[in-house]
């Protein structure tokens, strides 16, 4: 499934909207080369599958050693880091590299946008203690952000430049702010693009 879900990541940035329909293989390779975004997408991907979905024992214990040693130098480079524990779903955005933290056992919904210095984390007091629970379908995390505490997103929302969510929102809600708190519900229409063409099949 992993695998399957890497096809539609690398569609979001091969195809990033629907005034892109094709590209060369000299391109996809370009976009795979000099994309950070990618580079940690897929070996999360991998770190994904190796410990959550192969029933190898034998591939199991040659491909996770060399996942983990992936996703340091994943970090070191990139400073992107995320937990394979993490269950991402597919269309996996990540437009810029730098400060990138996503910990936990977060269940991440399909066509999600990931900014730099976004964390998600532990956090909170109490029953607020702990990781955000669910990130909805077509989540736009904008740069600086950060999602902390027993929390969830709802689907279509937005979360502000350099915000700080310790509350759960709604679907389509838009919220900004230290602490952040919902400004409207103009959701993440004009936040998530992508190209319907190449992604119909699993909407």
């Amino acid at each position: 499934m992993q695998f399957q879900y890497l096809k539609y990541d690398l569609y979001r940035y091969f195809y990033p909207s629907d005034k892109v329909s094709q590209i060369s293989l000299s391109e996809k390779i370009k976009t795979i080369i000099f994309t950070q975004g990618i580079w940690a997408t897929m070996v999360y991907r991998l770190r994904r599958w190796v410990e959550f979905e192969c029933n190898n024992a034998v591939i199991r214990s040659i491909i996770k050693p060399i996942g983990r040693i992936l996703q340091i130098m994943i970090e070191i480079i990139t400073g992107i880091s995320i937990a394979p524990e993490v269950d991402i779903g597919p269309g996996l955005y990540i437009g810029h590299f730098g400060n990138i933290f996503i910990a936990g056992t977060t269940k991440i919904g399909k066509f999600v946008n990931i900014s730099h210095e976004v964390t998600l984390g532990y956090a909170g007091r109490g029953e607020r203690w702990g990781q955000p629970e669910r990130i909805g379908d077509f989540v736009y995390i904008a740069p600086g952000a950060k999602i902390v505490g027993n929390i969830s997103i709802g689907n279509n929302a937005v979360v502000g430049a350099n915000s700080v969510l310790t509350k759960s929102i709604p679907d389509n809600a838009v919220a900004m702010g230290v602490p952040a708190r919902i400004i409207n519900y103009n959701s993440s229409k004009d936040f998530i693009v992508y190209n319907h063409k190449m992604n119909n099949d699993i909407l």
